[in-house]
């Protein structure tokens, strides 16, 4: 069997493209108009690299924290270079105060939906229900079924089914280095989509443990019912991390395997088969994120002039980065984010040539 890799990685689906994040850096890789697979790597923020990553249940408030950002952050540069060939340059991005309105937009939504709602939907039956614990039952059961509509319904539309089939190949890209193969099209076509480290399955992990953490606080007034579940956001993020980080760690244990089995069936709507040109892009991220962390350059062996050319074999072969040696610490293998710092940031554009630095968007 193949060594197993001392660093977990994790990724994200973007426009058009990947990011994946590392020990100490994380890539970008976007497949611009033209055919050009642009890529860019970056040190990620030390806030989210620190001591605090290590201490269970706290690193799962940092991993969320860090996720939402870096995620917002990839997916503003991914849709600027998606739409942009790369002799135009880089793109106008959104602005960053925008960018956090959005953010807190989106937060604001999110917990309605699916927080509020379903306690709201509840209250209409709480008069014909007598037991507390049924009661939040029901609210759980409601929150789950919003939850699959929701990704049911958007994965109806055909720029989403594209961002999913990017994700399905982000996985395959993560399952090849697991496995200690080297990073080609062939190999990763071996692997099937999901994965037990998927964000889909953390938000599965986290309507499942909200049932069991508001059970215990019964049903007092809708006012407190309300402010209660804001405010043990955090916490059951924490505890359905452990879980994740749990059976992701030991995949091959006979429990963990059936733990992550619900996530895994989930994420039958959240990813798609990818087609050829879409794993390269997530062999790029997946290859500048191991050489970045390694201390090494990494120049895409899939930059052709066109997308129907292709790359030699050899060069293809050489991207894995899989014996690369790197260091012992762990990192979050969920769809992970993290804040950028003033770390030099690395962009190649097509043939391996630099790209000018860039005002410090991922």
């Amino acid at each position: 069997m193949a060594e197993q890799p001392r660093v977990t990685y994790g990724g994200q689906a973007v426009i058009e493209g990947v990011m994946i994040r590392g020990r100490e850096f994380y890539s970008l890789a976007v497949r611009r108009p033209d055919g050009e697979i642009y890529h860019s790597h970056e040190r990620l923020n030390t806030a989210f690299t620190g001591p605090i990553r290590r201490i269970p249940f706290l690193r799962g408030v940092l991993v969320l924290a860090e996720t939402l950002i870096l995620g917002l952050k990839a997916l503003n540069r991914s849709a600027t270079l998606a739409s942009t060939d790369s002799s135009s340059g880089g793109g106008e991005e959104i602005p960053t105060w925008l960018l956090y309105l959005t953010l807190g937009v989106s937060l604001v939504l999110g917990v309605g939906i699916f927080f509020v709602l379903p306690l709201l939907a509840v209250r209409l039956v709480d008069p014909f229900i007598a037991s507390d614990l049924v009661s939040n039952l029901v609210e759980g059961v409601l929150r789950l079924l919003i939850l699959v509509a929701y990704i049911g319904g958007i994965g109806m539309m055909k720029d989403i089914r594209r961002v999913f089939a990017y994700h399905g190949a982000e996985h395959m890209a993560v399952h090849t280095y697991e496995a200690g193969l080297p990073l080609t099209v062939e190999n990763v076509r071996k692997f099937d989509t999901p994965h037990p480290r998927c964000g889909t399955a953390f938000l599965l992990t986290v309507v499942l443990v909200s049932v069991v953490v508001f059970m215990f606080l019964g049903r007092p007034d809708m006012e407190w019912r309300i402010l209660s579940r804001v405010l043990l956001i955090p916490v059951v993020a924490a505890i359905s991390y452990e879980f994740i980080r749990f059976y992701g760690m030991h995949s091959n244990w006979r429990i963990a395997r059936a733990m992550s089995l619900p996530g895994l069936w989930l994420q039958r709507l959240t990813t798609r088969q990818p087609e050829d040109d879409q794993i390269e892009v997530a062999i790029t991220a997946m290859g500048a994120a191991v050489a970045a962390d390694a201390g090494q350059s990494y120049v895409s062996p899939f930059q052709y002039a066109s997308p129907s050319e292709a790359a030699p074999a050899e060069d293809a072969a050489d991207a894995d980065g899989a014996g690369m040696e790197t260091s012992m610490e762990e990192t979050s293998g969920q769809e992970t984010s993290g804040e950028e710092s003033s770390g030099e940031e690395t962009e190649e554009g097509s043939a391996g040539e630099s790209a000018p630095e860039s005002d410090g968007a991922p």
